[in-house]
């Protein structure tokens, strides 16, 4: 089962990071860049998780596990809300801290001592039994603060439109509502322990997470898309406008909420 749910969660967070990188690559957009990282991130510690699970764990699927999942992937994640609630300038700011702490933590989580054995049938490692408080800090920040981030930018984008009345407002109320609650799935392993065992809460949490989050990004993405579409039309009928105009226009529609 946990492996399973492990290779589902890695399969999904792939598709995802294909989506937005395409969307990156086509718009340059910085937060499509970031949430691309982020989940090229969620894939690879998905995937640790995935092969410790068929195969047993070691100390290097565990550092690899611990790095991706618990310390890095959330920050990243977090830097696309950033983006577009902040804009570029803080964005940047926060992106060159982030680069700074991924450097750090990546240092401390190769070079930290593990404590006691990995046993290699004995599920999920904790950190706190492996690691010392320096690796086990900067898990608790990282991932901490980036849901919260998370969390937060999504939960007010999707009050703000549902608020608004125009078209496709709805789309990205609903979008944005499903992205805070997989975020919050995300978080919900340890409600399931008592039902179904630790390891098998976490993989669950972890995919549903993922998968509604996915959902999230897709209701949201299809609400630009009428609007794509009617700045296209327009723009063949009336050619005799400033570029200006015609730019602005065209570009506006891609701003998907927190998308």
């Amino acid at each position: 089962m946990v492996a399973g749910l492990a290779f589902l969660a890695t399969a999904v967070a792939t598709v995802f990071a294909q989506a937005t990188g395409v969307r990156y690559s086509r718009s340059k957009a910085p937060h499509q860049g970031a949430w691309t990282f982020a989940l090229a991130l969620f894939a690879l510690a998905s995937a640790a998780l995935a092969t410790a699970a068929s195969t047993g764990w070691d100390r290097g699927t565990f550092r690899a596990f611990y790095l991706l999942g618990a310390v890095l992937n959330v920050p990243w994640l977090a830097l696309g809300t950033v983006y577009l609630l902040g804009g570029r300038r803080i964005g940047n700011r926060v992106r060159t801290g982030l680069v700074l702490f991924t450097g750090f933590a990546t240092g401390v989580i190769l070079a930290a001592p593990i404590h006691g054995v990995i046993v290699r049938d004995g599920g999920i490692p904790v950190g706190k039994d492996h690691f010392g408080v320096l690796p086990r800090v900067l898990a608790a920040a990282g991932s901490g603060v980036g849901a919260v981030v998370v969390f937060g930018g999504a939960l007010y984008s999707a009050i703000r439109f549902a608020r608004r009345r125009t078209p496709g407002a709805g789309s990205l109320a609903g979008g944005n509502a499903l992205i805070a609650l997989g975020t919050l799935v995300l978080s919900s392993g340890g409600l399931l322990q008592g039902v179904v065992g630790q390891d098998e809460a976490f993989t669950i949490s972890l995919a549903a997470g993922i998968v509604v989050v996915y959902a999230g990004f897709v209701v949201a993405s299809s609400a630009a898309r009428p609007a794509a579409a009617v700045d296209d039309a327009d723009k063949a009928r009336r050619t005799s406008l400033p570029a200006s105009v015609r730019g602005s226009a065209s570009t506006t529609s891609t701003r998907v909420g927190n998308l």
